[in-house]
């Protein structure tokens, strides 16, 4: 592993995960933004699952990479988030969408680590509490 320094503090990029999003994001089908986005997930298993943006011409039927990692990951059998990366092209950075948040939050305790990637690396870590405060998660349906 190697170390890359964000605006906040020194982390530790896995640079498994780094690949798989970044491989991710190679594959995705973007002909009508051509925003590139990629996913990767470990799970508390142990198990990796990837996703890329799927766009549509019926806008807005696409398919966000997280979600497609999610999907992956529930299809798999896990259920439990451990770490995730996300990865964009430009200079901004590029984190998941108020949908996204949602669906990683379902299956993410607050202290997971959202890694926000360029191609050069990590640029931001965030936890989901940072990323979504005061969520609506699955605790707030049980009676």
């Amino acid at each position: 592993m190697s170390e890359l320094k964000t605006t906040e503090s020194d982390i530790q990029m896995d640079e498994q995960l780094f690949g798989l999003a970044k491989d991710a994001m190679s594959k995705a089908y973007v002909p009508y933004s051509h925003f590139t986005v990629g996913a990767a997930i470990r799970t508390a298993s142990g198990n990796l699952y990837t996703g890329c943006n799927v766009e549509n011409a019926a806008y807005p039927e696409g398919v966000c990479a997280e979600g497609g990692a999610i999907s992956a990951m529930v299809l798999g059998g896990d259920r439990e988030i451990k770490d995730i990366y996300v990865i964009g092209k430009g200079e901004h950075l590029v984190t998941p969408c108020g949908g996204c948040r949602q669906k990683i939050r379902e299956f993410a305790s607050a202290d997971i680590q959202i890694h926000i990637c360029g191609p050069e690396g990590v640029r931001k870590t965030l936890t989901m509490e940072e990323l979504l405060p005061h969520s609506f998660g699955p605790e707030n349906l049980q009676q």
